[in-house]
């Protein structure tokens, strides 16, 4: 007789579907107010409550309240290039929700890896920011019925508590139709992993 088979993978693997865990691109890259366009301090944002399309649904992340925990971006965080966590940017130096949005204040690094980057994003080249997260607590809202805060009609799932987990500069943004301007998001690792590295890149800057 043939084994049963197993409706979901007993290990998962890294391409391995994680409700929980996601990646995507949103956002605006700005020089601060008051300073020259060679500073290397920028603000950013990098999430916002626009649904986005994952394999269960439109996803939505909820930024009122205390719904988004920003305390390892505030911190360990610090800034990736295409999510890479051997190629360190820069840090950030403060994370808030402002609007709706997830923003952040980050300054470059100077060694050639980080200066290369930062030129792109000072020419134009490098546009978008993008954000990975981990998804705490969800609200599940059926085809037609209304969100428990009245904001949202479902379909949609709603992350009602999550953590933003690293904020990166992209070259291929994972919604392109997200861009990012200048003006003066599937699978992930798991989270443990991602917050052993991080915290080994912010020991290495030290």
């Amino acid at each position: 007789m043939a084994a049963k088979q197993q409706p979901w993978p007993l290990t998962r693997t890294r391409n391995s579907p994680r409700k929980n865990d996601g990646t995507r691109s949103m956002g605006q890259i700005l020089a601060r107010e008051g300073e020259e366009d060679n500073s290397r301090r920028r603000i950013l944002s990098f999430s916002s409550e626009e649904p986005v399309d994952r394999y269960f649904g439109p996803e939505i992340l909820d930024h009122s309240g205390d719904a988004v925990n920003l305390q390892r971006l505030n911190e360990i965080g610090v800034l990736l290039f295409n999510h890479d966590t051997d190629k360190v940017v820069g840090r950030i130096l403060r994370a808030w929700v402002e609007n709706g949005r997830g923003m952040a204040e980050v300054e470059f690094d100077t060694d050639a890896a980080a200066e290369t980057v930062f030129q792109k994003v000072r020419s134009g080249t490098l546009k978008t920011t993008s954000v990975r997260y981990r998804v705490d607590r969800w609200e599940v809202v059926e085809a037609g019925k209304t969100s428990g805060d009245g904001r949202f009609t479902g379909p949609c799932s709603i992350a009602r508590k999550w953590t933003p987990v690293e904020v990166s500069i992209v070259s291929v943004p994972a919604d392109p139709t997200v861009g990012v301007g200048r003006s003066d998001g599937e699978e992930a690792l798991p989270l443990d992993l991602w917050e052993r590295q991080i915290q080994i890149n912010q020991n290495k800057m030290r």
